[in-house]
């Protein structure tokens, strides 16, 4: 039988341990089980690594504690504006959506794309039509709010800059305060290799706290933050947006597996250590090959992640 392995991520960044209670931790790493078993549950019954990363990723944006569906932060408008993209790797099929609101979970509107239409990416208000065609779950401004993400977004709000997830570090709802070295990249994603030896990837964010001018950044960009090829790997990535899109980070790790015949885990060292870090893109990234082999690399503090294989690996992990 052919091996089948899934990993997620729930984000990278400057995860500091001594910010983190005990309590929290213990979510975080509740919620990642969760998804990561919701994933390979479907692996283990013989489904599609295209369902299991549509599954799991699903479990994360429901939960209020990552930065994508559920817990998106706010833009400088005071809306929730979210982004996602899932492709295939056997027949390269992929779609993306971007700039939404009020979607329940953004990677299955972005799977329905893939699915139901003859498009790649649909943006905005056009794509919330097309979600309500397809029957795609809405809710309304107050599913999406939390105490905790809109006190960053107070913080801010009176200001030109933009913030990534938990760069506002709130103590209590009477004390709030900016800190730059508390910086968390909220996306989730997921990878997964199935039993039929085809990869999947996905990734959902709900973007950066006080983004302004419709930003976008790699999530939703097939190439950037998502990829999947059977010849190679299957991608998602987690970080500052601007320069993994500017590097094609996620195709890059394909390219040079394909191209140069490197292993995962080495193309993905590639890009996360040296290519990245020389235009200064923090963050990291998940990958599963077509062998089942897996990688979690990343060049910030920690990554929030977990992999579950039938080799017999179940892990998840916060820090380095």
């Amino acid at each position: 039988m052919t091996k089948y392995t899934i990993v997620i991520h729930g984000g990278a960044g400057t995860i500091l341990k001594q910010d983190m209670t005990d309590e929290k931790e213990l979510a975080y790493k509740t919620a990642l089980v969760v998804a990561l078993n919701s994933g390979y549950a479907l692996l283990e019954k013989g489904g599609s690594a295209i369902e299991a990363v549509l599954t799991a990723t699903m479990s994360l944006e429901n939960n209020t504690l990552f930065n994508a569906g559920k817990g998106s932060v706010f833009a400088k408008d005071g809306s929730q504006e979210m982004d996602a993209s899932i492709m295939e790797g056997k027949h390269l099929m992929a779609g993306a959506v971007c700039a939404v609101r009020n979607i329940r979970n953004p990677v299955e509107l972005a799977y329905t794309i893939m699915t139901k239409s003859q498009h790649v990416m649909m943006t905005g208000q056009g794509a919330y039509d097309f979600a309500k065609l397809h029957g795609i779950k809405t809710e309304p401004d107050e599913y999406f709010y939390s105490e905790f993400r809109h006190n960053q977004w107070k913080q801010m709000q009176d200001s030109e800059e933009t913030a990534l997830d938990h760069n506002v570090l709130i103590k209590d709802s009477a004390s709030v305060k900016t800190t730059a070295d508390n910086k968390k990249f909220g996306t989730v994603g997921a990878a997964a290799l199935d039993i039929h030896g085809n990869i999947a990837a996905a990734t959902s964010t709900g973007g950066m706290t006080n983004k302004q001018f419709g930003r976008v950044g790699d999530s939703p960009i097939i190439g950037a933050g998502t990829y999947a090829n059977n010849k190679t790997c299957a991608i998602s990535c987690t970080g500052h947006g601007e320069p993994f899109i500017r590097a094609v980070t996620a195709y890059d790790v394909s390219c040079l597996m394909e191209y140069k015949g490197l292993s995962l885990e080495e193309a993905m060292r590639i890009v996360v250590h040296d290519k990245l870090m020389k235009i200064d893109g923090e963050g990291g990234m998940i990958g599963v090959d077509a062998k089942g082999n897996a990688a979690m690399i990343f060049n910030s503090d920690g990554m929030y992640r977990g992999i579950r294989s039938s080799a017999g690996q179940n892990e998840t992990a916060i820090y380095k």
